[in-house]
């Protein structure tokens, strides 16, 4: 996904961003100036007890005052000295002194709210700008955020103006520009829902804002709210059709439109070709008088069920069901993905016998009996070398969650399988 590469409302498009900036070109080190000669400043106060400790050689050359005051320090005392300056605080709420004081802090902040209202808030909106420039996204959106905080705030702490008219337009202005420039930030930070909470905020104030309508189509569709997006977009070209940014954002939702409307498509066409197959199914099982339930925890089958072979359209077709050869007096049982009805079982005992890990050869197509539960939960013996469809048609047996389930005895153990079928079900 493209970058949002616009520009806060006030940028300085006369600005040359490919040079360097002139506060930055002051800044530079000046013809014989050394940027790395050693300065004689102790940036913090120096423990001379713990330097003393360091250095036992009394002869030793003395450190310079900046090695001195950082050597005569622990790493954590350090880290708390320079929590304590501005330039480095990262934990406000240890930044004070003994007392909880910090002098430094202290005169920043009243310099932050220096002026009127409007003013303060005008300040933090081109901190802001100046953040987004750097692409700063983070900090930019913290200067937004304090900017709205100071228009919205109930307690007035800032100097009176001294024209109430223009203070109450330069609050206007501020809370339109800090909005729709936060919007920018949360869009780039993927902060979605507030990058349309704020472009929401300056359409109530402006409802012609076209930056406005413009980040709120990219938030939504980015969420893939993709009618709101088309709204959005469509109501920003209704107020200027030639908005290059809003044509470009436009084209991306209606690409993204017409691939959903596809992919819906496509699913109700699905849907609906399973409707008539299941349809078809069900008439032709009813015809069959083959009974069918479906309990709360089906086995897990994947893609397997019963269906109507070859065409599952046509009532002509064949009913194909998924099937098990348990062996309970072994605890072993074999899988078959397509029963045919007009297949029998011994069908299929041809091709599965011998069993790997029958070493006692007691199965065999002349050696084994079939049984299936009943409805009630009784058992009936299934003819091997009848067809499926005699079997199951009826209505004596049925088909739990679409799985046939057919139990194969050697002959020498199915009494104990009858008796040991009965005890389950009279328990």
């Amino acid at each position: 996904m493209s970058r949002i590469e616009e520009l806060p409302d006030d940028f300085d498009e006369s600005l040359n961003l490919n040079g360097v900036p002139p506060q930055v070109a002051q800044d530079l080190p000046q013809p014989g100036f050394d940027a790395f000669a050693a300065t004689n400043e102790a940036p913090f106060p120096i423990n001379e007890e713990r330097l003393k400790e360091l250095i036992n050689d009394p002869n030793a050359p003395g450190m310079p005052p900046a090695m001195a005051s950082v050597k005569s320090h622990s790493k954590e005392e350090l880290l708390d000295m320079m929590n304590k300056t501005p330039l480095f605080m990262t934990d406000i709420e240890n930044a004070g002194d003994e007392k909880g004081e910090n002098v430094l802090l202290d005169a920043l902040q009243a310099l932050q709210n220096e002026g009127t209202r409007g003013e303060v808030a005008q300040s933090f909106k081109e901190q802001g700008n100046e953040a987004v420039q750097e692409k700063r996204w983070i900090d930019a959106k913290e200067m937004y955020t304090k900017s709205i905080a100071v228009i919205y705030a109930k307690e007035d702490k800032w100097d009176k103006p001294e024209d109430l008219e223009t203070e109450k337009k330069l609050l206007r202005q501020m809370e339109e520009l800090s909005h729709i420039n936060r919007a920018l930030c949360n869009l780039e930070l993927g902060n979605l829902r507030s990058c349309t909470l704020d472009c929401a905020a300056v359409i109530k104030l402006n409802p012609k804002n076209v930056k406005a309508y413009y980040r709120s189509a990219m938030a939504l569709l980015k969420l893939d709210r993709v009618a709101e997006a088309e709204d959005a977009a469509s109501r920003g070209l209704a107020i200027d059709s030639s908005n290059k940014a809003l044509q470009t954002a436009a084209s991306k939702i209606a690409d993204r439109k017409a691939q959903v409307e596809r992919v819906a498509a496509k699913r109700k066409a699905e849907e609906e070709l399973a409707r008539k197959q299941n349809l078809v199914l069900s008439t032709a099982l009813r015809a069959r008088q083959i009974r069918t339930r479906k309990t709360d925890q089906p086995p897990d089958m994947e893609d397997t069920r019963i269906r109507l072979v070859p065409d599952p359209l046509s009532p002509e077709s064949s009913v194909e069901f998924p099937a098990v050869f348990l062996y309970p007096m072994d605890a072993q049982s074999d899988f078959i993905k397509g029963f045919s009805e007009l297949h029998s079982i011994v069908d299929h005992l041809d091709y599965i016998f011998p069993l790997p890990w029958d070493t006692k050869k007691e199965y065999t197509i002349n050696n084994v009996e079939c049984f299936m539960q009943t409805v009630s939960g009784g058992l009936i013996k299934a003819g091997k070398k009848l067809p499926l469809l005699q079997i199951l048609s009826g209505g004596k047996v049925e088909i739990v969650d679409e799985l046939v389930r057919i139990f194969i005895v050697p002959l020498s153990k199915t009494g104990a399988f009858i008796a040991e079928m009965k005890a389950r079900k009279e328990g």
